[in-house]
């Protein structure tokens, strides 16, 4: 069962309008989607893009005309719209890296705590799994993926140590990999950080098998676009990486263009003339009860932000 993180926050947060067009960009498991539905009045319309066929399997359980399932991912949200007739949407929420299911089913390859088949696809129907990546990859490469969406110091270590292993034979299951890592790094441990050794690696390949940060860096521009006057980013993360990407990603475009002192311009004029696109409205953790309730929330970083009206008394765009 997948407990969404941050749930009431974000909805509250995102909703805006109980009339009003929304995304969720990643529906993994239906939690966020059902609480927006929840807050929607019957003329509201929920769109919710996802990656993974079984995410959009479960939300084909939900029988509700207001919501509309999009197999994509979120980094071609500008485009899945335009195709579905709709040209500003209200809010837009995305709930970061992998969900409670993903981690918990063997066969999907995420977790080093169960024995499973290395596949770390996000969409099971293409792409290579990472035993195939992994079989492959030159040591150079695989050093550089670990050390920079794993952030390990150990990454050059790690990496020599999986290409000696896969002369040997192929390294296609989770075990097999977590073995090699614990291996690796046993003589220098990591008791004061309460992780196993393979976390970092297994992030990182999964972050670069499905190109996750490079997604979130192409999505981030269209959700600004994508939004009505007034609209809504909500982004949740769980690691430093994507919450860095994000936070900078709102702080510029929240920052006017600076425009000399004593310029004769009326307000409606500097609005046209400032590239600012985003008005901040804070960032939330989880408190003391969830965490205590859902462990997985400890990470967790929620940003919002809002959209200006790029000039002063216009009209949001109908939809």
């Amino acid at each position: 069962m997948h407990v969404p993180v941050l749930l009431q926050e974000a909805v509250d947060a995102l909703v805006v309008r109980a009339d009003g067009v929304y995304v969720d960009g990643t529906f993994g498991r239906g939690g966020h989607s059902r609480a927006i539905l929840e807050r929607l009045g019957p003329h509201g319309r929920l769109l919710a893009f996802d990656r993974d066929p079984a995410a959009l399997a479960e939300g084909e359980r939900i029988p509700d005309p207001r919501l509309h399932l999009i197999h994509a991912s979120f980094s071609q949200l500008g485009e899945a719209l335009r195709q579905q007739g709709v040209a500003r949407v209200d809010g837009i929420l995305l709930d970061l890296g992998v969900s409670s299911p993903q981690l918990e089913e063997a066969s999907r390859g995420f977790s080093y705590r169960l024995d499973g088949p290395l596949d770390m696809r996000m969409d099971t129907s293409q792409g290579e799994t990472a035993a195939q990546w992994l079989a492959g990859v030159p040591e150079a490469h695989l050093e550089e993926v670990i050390r920079n969406y794993g952030e390990e110091r150990f990454a050059r270590q790690i990496a020599r140590a999986i290409v000696a292993a896969r002369a040997r034979q192929p390294i296609v299951t989770t075990f097999q990999l977590v073995a090699l890592v614990v291996a690796t790094v046993r003589s220098r441990a990591r008791s004061r950080e309460n992780q196993n050794p393979a976390t970092r690696t297994f992030q990182a390949i999964r972050i670069h098998l499905n190109q996750e940060l490079d997604a979130l860096s192409r999505a981030l521009p269209q959700c600004v676009d994508s939004l009505n006057p007034g609209g809504r980013l909500v982004v949740i993360s769980f690691h430093s990486l994507e919450d860095r990407m994000v936070k900078r990603f709102m702080r510029a475009s929240a920052e006017a263009d600076a425009l000399p002192r004593g310029v004769p311009l009326r307000e409606r004029e500097l609005h046209a003339l400032s590239r600012r696109t985003l008005r901040l409205m804070g960032k939330v953790r989880p408190g003391m009860a969830e965490l205590a309730a859902n462990p997985r929330a400890r990470s967790a970083t929620m940003r919002v932000a809002e959209r200006v009206d790029a000039l002063a008394g216009s009209q949001s765009e109908s939809r």
